[in-house]
């Protein structure tokens, strides 16, 4: 029987709502499955088939240790995600790649370590200055981990936290708060193997006092994607293949978009790695997943 580990961590699997049902659906297309914590020293990942990455989501505080252990499990046994991949993924960067070939994203700059963030800010907001509000985020950031809404005139506060993700080795990415997300959410849409399997509504998650709404399941709603979306979204998926040279389809991902000032859809991030798929929303997608893995681990 093929072994599968799927990869998440003791602080992650309480609140990973994917890995039951998935765990069943393993089973059911005839896999093997286990899970275990990558941060466990005496886990043998030799002795696994295949490693799924599920919910890891501690690497956001221990991004190097993260790192170098999936190069340790890609040396010992086949990570379904590529290394390429997994770097690429996990830094927002990506969305400056998806803009260049012509998909559209939410308005992004990015502040490196070792620029001034007074001089930044105030560029960027010369930029938009439609925008009310703006958001900063690291780009390593894993569920709204030091993300914040600012109203436009608090340049000095958001100075202070670019400052502080600078401190940390982070680089920055700016964003206009585009307002529809108060009144509409986001749609996150996901995919396996290329082929569009379901999507959720979520409702807005920055607050204007500063606080951030924690994605919990009551904060989510089945939603069936409208074509626009799913074209945006599929545009995503094949530039991403494309930037990392990887054939596509990529194996699975999760797109989140929301609609700008025009009502058009545009990408505001997107989950190559390691993603919630919100897989209790849609009957079936679990095994839909399932029998993607399946079929791409045919020998």
């Amino acid at each position: 029987m093929f072994s599968l580990a799927l990869v998440t961590d003791a602080a992650s699997l309480p609140i990973d709502y994917d890995m039951p049902p998935l765990l069943d659906a393993c089973k059911e297309v005839g896999f093997a499955p286990e899970v275990v914590f990558w941060d466990d020293p005496a886990v043998v990942w030799s002795r696994f088939d295949a490693v799924l990455m599920r919910s890891p989501w501690t690497w956001v505080d221990r991004l190097p240790e993260f790192i170098a252990r999936c190069e340790e499990i890609s040396a010992e046994t086949h990570l379904l995600s590529p290394m390429p991949l997994v770097r690429w993924a996990l830094d927002k960067r990506y969305l400056r790649d998806l803009a260049a070939h012509g998909v559209p994203v939410a308005p992004t700059q990015v502040v490196a370590p070792g620029e001034q963030p007074s001089t930044a800010l105030r560029d960027f907001l010369a930029a938009h200055p439609d925008a009310r509000e703006f958001v900063i985020k690291p780009s390593n950031a894993c569920y709204s981990k030091d993300v914040q809404r600012y109203p436009r005139q608090n340049v000095d506060v958001a100075a202070e936290h670019i400052a502080r993700l600078h401190e940390s080795g982070s680089h920055v990415i700016l964003q206009p708060y585009i307002e529809s997300v108060d009144r509409e959410g986001e749609i996150d849409l996901t995919y396996f193997d290329g082929a569009y399997s379901h999507a959720i509504h979520k409702g807005a998650m920055l607050m204007p006092d500063g606080t951030v709404n924690v994605p919990t399941l009551e904060y989510r709603k089945a939603r069936v994607a409208d074509e626009d979306e799913r074209a945006v979204a599929a545009a995503a998926l094949e530039a991403s293949a494309a930037t990392l040279g990887i054939e596509p389809p990529l194996l699975y991902g999760r797109i989140d978009l929301i609609r700008d000032r025009d009502g058009k859809p545009m990408v505001l991030e997107m989950e190559l790695c390691e993603p919630s798929l919100n897989l209790s929303f849609s009957e079936g997608s679990a095994l839909r997943f399932a029998r993607a893995l399946a079929e791409r681990l045919k020998p």
